[in-house]
């Protein structure tokens, strides 16, 4: 922010260059762990090629926890925004944030408590939400559970 600016887009930018890493260990992780399936096996020795193997057993099997990971860093990436805005690096005025209205009724909190408490109640219901949405995916994606 010092170097290039307080732009939007280069915001979400370093957002998302530091989330991807965890993604992308993720991912590594499901792949790995599929890859020592039984299926991927019986497709190697059936000859498929690699691509195949990738685009029909891997990435299918793979897109589940990935999903579900996703909706649960959604919250975590809204939160770190609206934390940024709160303390001045964020989104700039005349944009506005959750963060932003936060900052803005905590310094008028004593006259309008309401401009606090808005916010603040909408960032955390919407938190919540995204939160519970990811839970119920988790559970109705996951291979394993339902099989039982």
């Amino acid at each position: 922010m010092v170097v290039f600016g307080r732009n939007l887009l280069l915001l979400f930018l370093a957002i998302g260059a530091v989330e991807w890493l965890t993604m992308a260990r993720i991912m590594r992780g499901q792949v790995q762990a599929l890859r020592q399936q039984e299926f991927v096996e019986a497709a190697i020795s059936l000859g498929l090629s690699p691509l195949t193997i990738v685009r029909k057993h891997l990435v299918p099997n793979a897109l589940g926890p990935i999903i579900v990971y996703t909706t649960l860093t959604i919250p975590s990436v809204m939160l770190l925004e609206a934390f940024l805005s709160f303390l001045g690096l964020g989104i700039q005025p005349p944009k506005t944030s959750w963060g932003l209205l936060i900052s803005y009724g905590a310094e008028t909190m004593e006259e309008y408590p309401w401009l606090l408490i808005y916010p603040g109640l909408a960032l955390t219901i919407t938190l919540f939400a995204l939160n519970f949405l990811g839970d119920g995916l988790r559970d109705a994606l996951d291979v394993r559970r339902s099989a039982d």
